[in-house]
């Protein structure tokens, strides 16, 4: 039986030695043990010039068994490089039947102080920790992508936004792959109010990363709210209406932001005038628990109150008077108005 197969990764050898060895061993086992079972040859993953492995993206319909092994050959493969990551995923409709994450997790120095800076980033008060770990990770390989990526995390954390933004950009300058670092410098530039260059980052942060991701979603909700600042309801409309289809599970952080999302594809459907659609999406954010992200009750009530207004429909008053009673200043003001 066949099945989807998703694969994209890079891995950095750091040293010619290094690739020629793994090179030799991944042929030396393909020829050994895994005969015809291997997704790809060497010749079509390998770069002696760089010393990498790349597998830009992988997408087609495999059996379980040729997946898998060509998961163990690439896990084993990981242990040699210095740098980079690879994602696989076997799916069957839209349901994961198998993921690995294969990272190095070797003795080398530059790998464990690259875990252990890492481990620190989202630990309150430890970013400093992190900080040092990651930097020696740099000192040890110059050509860390992830560390810089990592450190420019927690740079962002602490609110170092001129730190973040240089390591992100070294990240990114080394490998042009990783989608968590077009998210967080995206990140950075709304700090900046830079939203142009922001819906371009998101924009790759999305084409780097898979639909079976969570950062693939966060940067689409994100990008969507971009659009919207920049008037460009259209486009606002393309994303957060993507968004709101998509059924995450309770384990995805996105969950949380689907009342956010209804509300937001909500005014950009009313801003471009599809008023019978914004209701819809009005009453889609009500129907959902409220939750920490923003949005009143009263802006829900409010705006499809406006969409019912201009769409003709019954009740828009009844909206307005809920939405002022709940001390929204915009629509008692609205309601002196109609009166």
């Amino acid at each position: 039986m066949f099945y989807k197969a998703i694969i994209q990764g890079r891995l950095d050898f750091g040293t010619p030695r290094s690739f020629e060895t793994v090179v030799k061993m991944y042929n030396y086992r393909v020829e050994n043990y895994h005969k015809n079972d291997i997704l790809f040859k060497a010749e079509d993953i390998f770069n002696e010039e760089t010393n990498e492995l790349n597998i830009e993206r992988f997408v087609g319909n495999v059996m379980e068994k040729s997946f898998k092994s060509t998961s163990e050959l690439l896990d084993y493969c990981v242990q040699f490089a210095v740098n980079g990551s690879i994602r696989a995923w076997l799916v069957d409709n839209g349901e994961i039947l198998h993921f690995h994450l294969m990272e190095p997790a070797s003795d080398k120095a530059a790998v464990q102080s690259y875990i252990r800076g890492r481990s620190l980033v989202k630990v309150a008060g430890r970013q400093d920790e992190a900080i040092e770990e990651l930097s020696r990770a740099i000192e040890k390989y110059d050509k860390h992508a992830q560390a810089y990526e990592r450190r420019a995390k927690t740079c962002f954390i602490m609110k170092k936004y001129g730190d973040a933004m240089r390591d992100y950009n070294k990240s990114l300058g080394i490998d042009p792959t990783i989608p968590s670092a077009y998210y967080g410098r995206a990140r950075v530039h709304l700090i900046n109010n830079d939203l142009e260059a922001a819906v371009a980052d998101f924009d790759q942060a999305i084409k780097k990363s898979v639909a079976l991701e969570p950062i693939h979603w966060k940067s689409r909700r994100l990008k969507g709210e971009t659009h919207i600042k920049l008037k460009q309801y259209l486009k606002a409309i393309f994303e957060l209406k993507l968004f709101t289809k998509r059924a995450f599970k309770d384990e995805d952080s996105n969950k949380g932001w689907k009342r956010w999302a209804f509300y937001n594809y909500g005014i950009a459907l009313l801003e471009n005038e599809n008023n019978e659609e914004a209701i819809e999406a009005f009453n889609s954010a009500l129907a959902l628990p409220e939750v920490s992200d923003g949005i009143q009750m009263a802006d829900i009530l409010r705006n499809r109150g406006l969409a019912k207004k201009k769409s003709g429909k019954n009740g828009y008053i009844k909206d307005i008077k809920e939405a002022a009673s709940l001390g929204d200043a915009l629509a008692t003001s609205l309601l002196q108005q109609i009166k």
